[in-house]
């Protein structure tokens, strides 16, 4: 199995889990559990999650597939941008830590940039660091020009977490170096797109189709050839879990990038950051 690397050398596989939509519907949790907990099982131990998520029950959809199991799992967390301030974000992270069950949140990531500076958040979630309730910190949706602007709290940022697929290829213009430059992960997030457009693709079709694989897998082989990258599609039934684990397996040709590398431009120029 691929494994990306942290900063601080804690080794992950390059394929994780999403729980973007889950804990919406209470009817829908039990099964939602059980794919995440077949997923750990298949080695997709890194579980990406969010305050924002079903506003709170993703993560307790978490909380009960990783029971009896949370020393296994590399459990990450998002905090919304009015919450990352230096009062609102360590209660917000309590918050979390009680839906989630666990008294560590091992990566916890400011979701996206709003009104509070940088500054505060990082100093925010330097403190939880230093008490334990998390330990590392990271980034969502956040562009190079951003990153910069943590000036030397960049060198204790563990990740970005960024919209990037085969339809959304802009970080590979200049984030995706900068963060490599780095030594820093950059988290997928959508790499199967959203809506099943992407899918539907003939290219894609044709390549999954030449493979005996499907679209999705194609997609996420895509994102998972790319150095330093941790790619969390989202599967709430079994048989799509089982499929993305044996995305892990193919390798694609210089051909298969090629076609996929016409068929899906890469950019030529800077592209403003996507993001849903």
């Amino acid at each position: 199995m691929s494994l990306v690397r942290w900063p601080d050398g804690t080794e992950v596989p390059a394929l994780g889990q999403g729980t973007w939509h889950m804990g919406e519907r209470g009817s829908d949790r039990k099964a939602e559990a059980a794919a995440l907990r077949l997923g750990i099982e298949l080695g997709l131990t890194l579980v990406d999650t969010a305050e924002m998520y079903g506003e709170g029950g993703a993560e307790e959809v978490v909380a009960e597939a990783i029971a009896g199991q949370r020393d296994k799992v590399f459990l990450v967390s998002k905090v919304y941008p009015h919450n990352a301030s230096r009062r609102g974000l360590p209660q917000a992270c309590e918050r979390s830590l009680k839906r989630l069950q666990t008294e560590t949140i091992d990566l916890y990531l400011l979701h996206w940039r709003g009104s509070v500076p940088l500054e505060e958040t990082v100093e925010a979630m330097e403190r939880m660091r230093s008490a334990g309730k998390i330990l590392r910190w990271g980034v969502s949706n956040l562009d190079v020009d951003d990153l910069e602007e943590l000036g030397p709290a960049l060198a204790d940022c563990a990740t970005d977490q960024v919209l990037l697929n085969l339809e959304h290829r802009g970080p590979e213009f200049d984030l995706l170096p900068f963060c490599a430059d780095q030594g820093m992960p950059v988290m997928a997030y959508s790499p199967v797109g959203q809506g099943g457009a992407l899918l539907r693709h003939p290219e894609l079709v044709r390549l999954a189709k030449a493979r005996g694989v499907t679209p999705a897998q194609i997609a996420l082989a895509w994102t998972l050839s790319k150095p330093g990258v941790i790619s969390i599609p989202k599967a709430t039934r079994p048989e799509h879990v089982r499929l993305n684990a044996a995305a892990r397996e193919i390798v694609l040709t210089a051909e298969e990038h090629a076609a996929l590398d016409a068929a899906f431009p890469p950019p030529r120029r800077k592209r403003s950051l996507a993001m849903l």
